[in-house]
């Protein structure tokens, strides 16, 4: 088939660990059910006041793209503040340290894809602040 649609009320959520002490994001899969064979992609919801892992990824570069709310994220080493808000999208290189965050108080919801459909080569960093 040279394509596949997905319905909202299709997608299925599964809550995924966050930081302790913060609500679980959710986070649906697209790549199974769009049939995606060169690139993975996610859809997240992410509550109020809630972050992802700080990591980089060695395999892949990913795209996130804001759908709902306002997407904070620290990129680079040292980490730098970008922000932004719906219908706004940030490519990141791979090997390039990130982590996305949630610091406002509605829930943001992001597309994020990433392209070769590696999985396995992402590297956990510490958390960090930034001002």
């Amino acid at each position: 088939m040279g394509h596949h649609a997905i319905d909202a009320g299709e997608h299925r959520w599964e809550e995924r660990a966050g930081v302790e002490g913060q609500a679980a994001r959710l986070s649906a899969d697209v790549t199974v059910p769009a049939g995606l064979t060169r690139s993975r992609a996610r859809l997240w919801r992410y509550p109020p006041h809630t972050r992802g892992r700080r990591h980089l990824d060695h395999g892949q570069e990913e795209v996130f793209v804001v759908l709902a709310g306002t997407l904070t994220m620290l990129l680079g080493e040292p980490p730098e503040r970008v922000e932004v808000g719906p219908r706004g999208v940030v490519a990141v290189e791979q090997g390039t340290p990130l982590q996305a965050r949630n610091e406002g108080g509605e829930e943001l919801v992001l597309f994020v894809y990433g392209a070769p459909p590696v999985t396995g080569e992402a590297e956990f960093l510490d958390d960090v602040t930034v001002s």
